[in-house]
């Protein structure tokens, strides 16, 4: 009997002092972790933050000047800067330039068709295709704006003028 109760404590003490084992590895795994931490924080090197901002995307506007005979393309956002315009309508494309002045004469070609009608305020579908610069970067954007207009004129010996309203989104 005295053997058996000797096997059992023998056995006891040996998980036991397995068990310390596997606690102190554990103790020191953390202990390197911490000093590891510890380490990479005071670092003399300063951390560098970068900002970086978001793109804007190009939205435009455009005014009629000269009693509508032109229309001034302009970014919405003052941070864009116009290098290219073209403007494509009914098929006829129209290179506008970084300027963003679109003559009235340009387009009336592919408004032609559609002088039929008063004096009312007529609107049609236009496609531009811009590049700009945005934070020293250069952009390319595409979209779809609706350009308002009205036919003037006409009378004995006058033909009807395209006069270009506004540009809009």
């Amino acid at each position: 009997m005295t053997d058996s109760k000797s096997s059992k404590s023998e056995s006891r003490r040996r998980w036991v002092t397995f068990g310390e084992i596997i606690g102190l590895a554990a103790l020191l795994i953390s202990g390197l972790g911490l000093w590891l931490s510890w380490q990479s924080s005071h670092d003399d090197k300063p951390t560098r933050v970068v900002e970086q901002k978001l793109a804007i995307p190009l939205i435009l506007r455009g005014a009629a000047e000269r009693d509508g005979r032109q229309l001034v393309i302009t970014p919405v956002e003052p941070s864009h800067a116009l290098e290219s315009l073209t403007v494509t309508l009914a098929g006829r494309t129209t290179d506008v330039g970084s300027d963003g002045r679109l003559s009235a004469g340009d387009l009336e070609p592919a408004l032609k068709d559609k002088k039929a009608g008063g004096d009312s305020v007529r609107k049609a579908s236009v496609r531009i295709a811009a590049r700009y610069v945005e934070a020293g970067t250069e952009r390319r954007a595409i979209g779809t704006y609706v350009l308002s207009y009205r036919w003037e004129g006409g009378g004995l010996f006058g033909g009807r003028s395209l006069r270009l309203v506004e540009l809009s989104r």
